[in-house]
């Protein structure tokens, strides 16, 4: 087993073809009686495909790049921290809320007097489940809108956001020149270009991921510790784990450990869209551990190899 302490680096495991899709939307136990046919999990000389919604795939970590993170936190969250230049020059950060429009473009409501300076930093936060921070830092400058097809697209943007009306004198945009991007808090960050921003899809799985994720922390615990077993090469034994996130990729798991804290990425078979396919993908993978696991079949994949060392966090185990 290898620790790196910013960043994964995964061997990835390889595309399964499931003998028999499995329909239900809810998560189910593992087949205890009649094991299924042992399931291929052999390398296809084909990576997983990116699809034509501008979505980007890291693949050293078979996780979305930065930018896709970015958007998808800004499409979550609602308030954040704008940072200005007062007249005297000293930079000022207040609460605010926003949403954002098709390409990312925050949309403010302000009512107050800008300085000749028009630069500006929105820093946006994500909590995940209580076990990680994720969140970006949009630079930029911030304006009234062009014209009033403007305005008023962004007006229906704020009314739909927040279910009210907006004055439009009050509305201004941040026109993002780049984005930094972190994983979570004492992290080193990701810059990210503002064309790549702007091109990047928020992640398909955003609206109902923390849905996803209560619900196996609270009924498929057991199966989450069989993934630590079977899918990820340990030579520790582990004490807790808890799924943090999941999206279209994959999902990130918080393991402790006598030796430290740890967050592994372990992908799906292959890339989901919606909540049915990602817990269609869960239960395929539950269901292919509890087979290794009691030597029904062979590991025939490769196992997560790298860990991401969680050094300073302020997130407990057991909370």
């Amino acid at each position: 087993m290898k620790l790196q302490t910013q960043s994964f680096a995964l061997n990835l495991l390889p595309s399964p073809k499931f003998c028999k899709p499995i329909e239900k939307r809810e998560f189910i136990s593992p087949k205890r009686d009649h094991p299924s046919r042992p399931i291929s999990l052999r390398c296809s000389s084909v990576s997983t495909p990116l699809t034509a919604t501008n979505h980007h795939l890291s693949a050293s970590s078979h996780k979305p790049f930065p930018a896709e993170v970015s958007r998808s936190i800004m499409e979550l969250s609602s308030v954040g921290t704008l940072s200005t230049l007062t007249h005297d020059g000293w930079p000022l950060g207040v609460g605010v809320r926003f949403a954002v429009d098709q390409d990312g473009t925050p949309v403010l409501c302000l009512n107050r007097a800008l300085s000749l300076d028009k630069r500006s930093a929105l820093h946006v936060q994500l909590e995940q489940c209580g076990l990680r921070t994720p969140q970006c830092t949009i630079q930029g400058s911030i304006a009234r809108p062009g014209d009033d097809n403007a305005v008023k697209r962004l007006s229906a943007t704020w009314r739909k956001k927040f279910g009210e009306e907006v004055e439009e004198d009050s509305l201004y945009v941040v026109a993002v020149d780049r984005v930094l991007q972190m994983e979570d808090f004492m992290e080193d960050g990701v810059w990210v270009a503002s064309a790549d921003y702007k091109n990047a899809s928020p992640d398909p799985l955003r609206d109902v991921a923390e849905y996803i994720v209560n619900q196996i922390n609270t009924n498929n615990m057991e199966d989450i510790f069989r993934f630590c077993n079977v899918y990820v090469d340990l030579d520790f034994v582990v004490s807790e784990t808890k799924m943090i996130w999941m999206d279209r990729l994959g999902f990130d798991l918080r393991v402790w450990s006598p030796r430290g804290v740890y967050d592994v990425r372990i992908p799906f078979p292959m890339e989901v869209t919606d909540e049915k396919g990602a817990k269609s993908s869960f239960n395929g993978m539950s269901q292919l551990a509890w087979e290794v696991e009691k030597s029904y079949c062979p590991a025939d994949f490769n196992k997560v190899k790298l860990l991401k060392r969680v050094v300073g966090s302020s997130h407990k185990g057991g909370q």
